[in-house]
């Protein structure tokens, strides 16, 4: 697999699906018992295990193969980290609404405490797959994981700061109150600089890949410069008005409304 078209088209659907598989189960948790956020971690556990071990397997080859399982398994272990957090499980001390009217101070000690513990497992799961890749032939699990890692960080920032178009739809019910940290107001001067060094480093991988000898890592600088193109876009869609939403809104479960939950009773 090294046409590249089929590779970009890889990563997106990757991207797509691994994002619909946890909003979809999120808001079925949402709509079920009081324990199914914490099922949903629990039997998500083998995305945790399988992509420590599918890192740990990839590093010592770098084959097309391994690149694949490098990136696939990055994906696996972030996105249990990410269930973990939508699901409530893994978010901060704090779990109240910020005030209206808090000050810029009591605005980032509210909104670091409630994602505080989330914070400290990227930081854990980042430094892991990194000391895995140390020294190591294939760089791309912890390059793909470190990629996610830096877009996410400017993506809450941003959020934080202030920016024009916020999506707060697929905020669960475990994490209502963290729609009041963010801000929604003209982008400050922080977006257009996330989108520049997004733009920066997804054509550095291009570049990369096109000045790669092997196949391997032809398609791990492919793979990454795709993934941080997708990182640039979600920043332009806090400015452009575009309904990214409904990119998954359609494969979400519907809460029943008042008149069918009467019906039914």
């Amino acid at each position: 697999m090294t046409n590249p078209w089929i590779i970009a088209l890889s990563a997106i659907f990757l991207w797509w699906a691994s994002t619909g598989l946890i909003l979809w189960r999120v808001r079925k948790a949402d709509l079920g018992g009081p324990d199914d956020h914490l099922w949903s971690v629990l039997l998500g556990l083998p995305l945790l295990v399988g992509g420590a071990i599918g890192a740990h397997t990839s590093v010592s080859h770098l084959t097309v193969g391994s690149v694949y399982t490098g990136f696939l398994s990055a994906l696996a272990f972030w996105g249990w980290i990410e269930l973990a957090f939508l699901s409530g499980i893994v978010t901060g001390p704090h779990r109240e609404p910020c005030p209206p009217d808090a000050r810029l101070p009591e605005r980032i000690w509210r909104a670091v405490g409630s994602i505080l513990w989330h914070e400290f497992a990227l930081i854990a799961g980042l430094l892991a797959i990194t000391h895995l890749t140390l020294n190591a032939p294939n760089p791309f699990a912890a390059l793909t994981f470190a990629t996610l890692f830096f877009a996410r960080v400017s993506a809450k920032l941003n959020l934080f700061l202030g920016a024009p178009r916020i999506n707060t739809e697929f905020l669960p019910r475990p994490l209502a109150h963290i729609a009041s940290h963010f801000r929604r107001a003209r982008a400050t001067a922080l977006l257009p600089l996330s989108i520049a060094a997004l733009a920066l480093a997804t054509g550095w991988w291009a570049a990369q890949a096109a000045n790669s000898a092997e196949d391997a890592s032809f398609i791990g600088y492919l793979l990454l410069a795709v993934l941080t193109a997708l990182a640039l876009i979600e920043h332009l869609f806090m400015v452009v008005p575009v309904p990214d939403h409904k990119l998954w809104h359609w494969m979400l479960p519907e809460a029943p409304t008042a008149q069918s939950s009467k019906q039914d009773t």
